[in-house]
């Protein structure tokens, strides 16, 4: 072997990528709570990713910066999902030194292309170069702009009922990695108002799957337990998100508390 191919060996990949290349799934852990302390004991619990989740949580530029900092030398990788599929918000996640990008309600080709082309750099997208954070974070001995373009994860989530007519068309974006099915927005958008054992959505999560497979693209979903994770795995998917840290402690709790007599409780109306 000689001293070139023995350095390419050498460079860091990003094992959620290459997990997902072996047909091996990835588990994730949703980081919701404004902490950083929270995250970085997440990535040590044994999670393949942590699903940083800035679309519904108070969770700021910032803190997504120290949880990235935080994280270093820890198992599990840092993704964000934004609050919009814009190229600025991708572009800020990944400056801050993500290595995943999720996009929410990704429901039509352009939005799915414009996603793949926010998370590679030019000729290969529109990403812009002033990546500093990034590439202190992830000093690369090729340099950043290769290591990122082979090392972003890039997820498109469909969760909604005018993505459906045109899904063929978004599974065969090229650059985007995973087709991540947002099951309890896309129930609400079929009028289920978020029921899951509902054959309306299989029929929808079905047709998804399909066209996913079509075009080669890696199938996610939520799974929040461990038959589920097996179930989702035998129908073709790989990439899971699993509960939130306010859900496992919820689960914690209740593992404790349940065998003594007590039952969550939450305040009253009158008492707000």
């Amino acid at each position: 072997m000689n001293e070139k191919s023995s350095a390419e060996e050498s460079k860091w990949q990003n094992p959620v990528k290459q997990k997902l290349a072996r047909g091996e799934p990835v588990i994730g852990f949703v980081v919701s709570v404004n902490n950083v302390e929270v995250a970085a004991h997440a990535a040590g619990l044994g999670f393949d990713f942590l699903w940083i989740e800035m679309e519904h949580a108070p969770i700021s530029l910032e803190t997504l910066r120290n949880i990235v900092l935080a994280t270093r030398g820890l198992p599990a990788v840092a993704f964000a999902r934004p609050p919009v599929n814009e190229l600025w918000t991708a572009k800020r996640v990944l400056d801050a030194g993500v290595l995943g990008v999720i996009f929410p309600f990704t429901r039509t080709p352009e939005l799915a292309r414009q996603a793949a082309a926010a998370c590679r750099y030019p000729p290969l997208g529109l990403r812009g170069s002033g990546a500093d954070l990034a590439q202190a974070r992830w000093p690369a001995p090729q340099g950043y702009y290769d290591f990122a373009d082979q090392n972003v994860l890039v997820v498109a989530v469909v969760e909604d009922t005018s993505a459906l007519a045109q899904i063929d068309e978004i599974a065969a974006i090229p650059g985007i990695d995973v087709l991540f099915i947002g099951t309890s927005d896309l129930s609400f958008s079929l009028g289920l108002r978020g029921r899951q054992a509902e054959p309306k959505l299989e029929e929808a999560v079905a047709k998804i799957a399909a066209a996913a497979k079509r075009h080669g693209k890696l199938l996610g979903r939520p799974a929040r337990t461990v038959k589920e994770i097996h179930q989702f795995q035998q129908q073709g998917f790989l990439f899971f998100m699993t509960g939130t840290d306010l859900d496992f402690m919820a689960t914690g709790a209740a593992e404790l508390l349940a065998p003594l007599g007590r039952s969550r409780r939450t305040a009253s109306v009158v008492g707000l």
